[in-house]
C-alpha cells in the first residue's frame, strides 16, 4: 500500500483525494496564473477582443502533458469572459444524444471544457462539428425511408478542447479550433514561486532553499510541486515544528524515495532495465512495459516525457536508448553499471575529407 501511495506522488494525473486541495490552489485570473507566457498573451488578446465585440470567443484547443494548468486556464477563461463553463470529458460522452443534451442547455456564449477530446468516438465527434461551426445540431427524426434530419439552432458557444495527445485528434475536429496552444513544462523558477503561493494559501511557512529544493524535483508540473509540498508539510508537523526548511523538505523527500533530478522508483527502474537488462539499448517499448508490468501508454504518457526532457532518454527508430547522463546518474546512486551495447558513432564534419583511417579511397 505504501508503495503504491509513492508511485502516485510523481504521476501528474489527478487524484480523487487532490481535488478539493487542488481547487483551492488554482488561480483565478490571467494575471494569477504563473507560467506559459506565450499562451497567456495570446489569450489575453482573444478575450479582449471577443468582449470588446460581446462575441463568444474562439474554440480553443489546449494540448500538453497532464498537470500544466489545462483544466485551470479553461476556467479562467470562463470567468474572464463573464460566463459559466460546463465540465465534461471525452469518454463520459458516450452517445451522441449526450452531447445534445449538454450543448442545447448551454447559454450565450458559454464555455464547453471537453477534457480527454482525443477520446471522443466517432459518432459523438459528428455531432460536434456543425456545432463548433454553425452553431446548429443535426438531429434524425424517424427511422428507415420516412427518417428526415432537423436542424436547431445553438447560441453561440466556445469549447475548450484539452487533450495530452494532439496527434490523436482527427483533422477535421482540429480544424474547427480557432486558437491552438501547447502548454511546456515549467522552468524551475516559475515552479519555486507556485510553491510560495501554494504555501501562502495552505498557510505553511516555508523558507526560499526549500521551495526551491521543492521546485527541482517537481518535474516541470504545478501538480506534481503542490503534492509535494503537501507531503512535506505533512513532514514538517510530524516531525517537527511545521516549518519546512531545505533539510526538513530534503529528507521528507528522500523518504518518498524522490532523488535530486525528481526521478521515483519507478523512473529509475525503466532506466535500470535499459541499461542493465538491455545493454542500454534500443529496446522496444513493448519489451520496456513487459519488463516494468506497466501499460505502454503509461510509460509514453507519464514517464517518458520527462526522461526525454532531463536528457536521460532518447527515442530512435530502433528503440530506447539510455544517454550516457542516465547512466552517470544511476551510477552516482550505486547502481552496477555494464557497458553499453554500441558506443556512440563518430560523426565526420561535412567538410572534412575522408582519409585512409575512415575508409576513404
Amino acid at each position: 500500500m505504501v508503495d503504491d501511495d509513492r508511485s502516485h506522488i510523481l504521476a501528474a494525473d489527478l487524484h480523487d483525494a487532490d481535488v478539493v486541495v487542488e481547487s483551492s490552489l488554482r488561480p483565478r485570473s490571467l494575471d494569477e496564473y504563473i507560467g506559459q507566457r506565450e499562451v497567456k498573451a495570446n489569450l489575453s488578446i482573444l478575450l479582449t477582443a471577443a468582449k470588446a465585440r460581446g462575441e463568444a470567443a474562439d474554440h480553443v484547443l489546449l494540448y500538453g502533458p497532464p498537470g500544466l494548468g489545462k483544466t485551470t486556464l479553461a476556467t479562467i477563461i470562463a470567468r474572464e469572459l463573464g460566463v459559466n463553463v460546463r465540465y465534461t470529458s471525452g469518454p463520459a460522452v458516450e452517445r451522441p444524444g449526450d452531447l445534445a443534451a449538454v450543448l442545447t442547455s448551454l447559454e450565450e456564449r458559454d464555455v464547453l471544457f471537453i477534457d480527454e477530446i482525443h477520446r471522443l468516438n466517432r459518432a459523438v465527434e459528428e455531432i460536434l462539428y456543425p456545432a463548433m461551426e454553425d452553431y446548429a445540431l443535426d438531429v434524425m427524426i424517424g427511422k428507415g425511408p420516412s427518417a428526415r434530419s432537423l436542424r436547431l439552432s445553438l447560441k453561440p458557444f466556445t469549447v475548450i478542447g484539452a487533450t495530452t495527445r494532439a496527434g490523436r485528434i482527427s483533422s477535421p475536429l482540429r480544424d474547427r479550433f480557432g486558437a491552438t496552444y501547447r502548454l511546456d513544462f515549467y522552468e524551475e523558477v516559475e515552479l519555486t514561486e507556485i510553491v510560495e503561493r501554494s504555501a501562502r494559501i495552505l498557510g505553511v511557512e516555508i523558507d526560499g532553499a526549500a521551495a526551491i529544493a521543492i521546485a527541482k524535483r517537481g518535474r516541470g508540473t504545478p501538480r506534481i510541486v503542490n503534492r509535494l509540498l503537501k507531503r512535506v508539510r505533512d513532514h514538517a508537523e510530524v516531525h517537527g515544528d511545521g516549518r519546512v526548511d531545505e533539510p526538513a523538505a530534503i529528507e521528507a523527500m528522500r523518504l518518498l524515495e524522490i532523488d535530486d533530478a525528481g526521478l521515483d522508483s519507478t523512473d529509475r527502474k525503466l532506466l535500470a532495465a535499459i541499461i542493465q537488462k538491455f545493454a542500454s539499448g534500443p529496446v522496444g517499448v513493448q519489451a520496456l512495459a513487459a519488463v516494468l508490468s506497466e501499460e505502454i501508454e503509461t510509460i509514453e504518457d507519464v514517464y517518458e516525457p520527462y526522461l526525454l526532457r532531463l536528457g536521460f532518454l532518447d527515442r530512435t527508430p530502433q528503440g530506447r536508448i539510455a544517454t550516457e547522463a542516465a547512466r552517470n546518474h544511476l551510477a552516482a546512486l550505486g547502481y552496477e553499471i555494464p557497458p553499453p551495447r554500441r558506443g556512440e558513432p563518430e560523426v565526420l564534419p561535412l567538410w572534412d575529407e575522408p582519409g585512409p583511417s575512415s575508409g576513404g579511397v
